[in-house]
């Protein structure tokens, strides 16, 4: 049996401008009318994010995406269009430098609900297997 990462459910306190940036920043398609009360943005043909609103208080959740060098350089210069602020260090200052360390390329934001993004080329995880 194969298992495969079907969706995530992603809190946040405005599900429809969450799912919109995060989808405008990847270059995905999104919807604010998805399955039951979530936006949804279809990270690519197996995987969705689904927004939830929330009012209560909520953690802080690490989402990481893995892509390749030219998408990288694309939904960079989105973040850098936006005017969000990115790092090169998961809890590090904002320094807007990429990563270099790992043998690929990563960095890091903190948009819209503090949630910790990643956007790498090269898993640092998955080394030697």
């Amino acid at each position: 049996m194969s298992i495969h990462l079907d969706h995530l459910m992603v809190p946040s306190r405005n599900k429809v401008a969450s799912a919109r940036l995060l989808a405008q920043l990847l270059g995905a398609p999104w919807s604010q009318t998805a399955v039951g009360p979530f936006a949804a943005v279809y990270v690519n043909d197996g995987l969705t994010l689904d927004f939830d609103e929330w009012t209560d208080p909520f953690p802080r959740i690490h989402y990481c995406f893995r892509v390749s060098e030219d998408e990288f350089a694309l939904i960079l210069e989105r973040i850098k269009a936006a005017g969000i602020p990115y790092r090169s260090s998961v809890h590090g200052p904002v320094d807007h430098q990429v990563d270099t360390q790992h043998g690929g390329r990563i960095v890091y934001w903190n948009e819209p609900d503090g949630h910790y993004w990643e956007m790498l080329t090269l898993s640092y995880a998955r080394q030697g297997s």
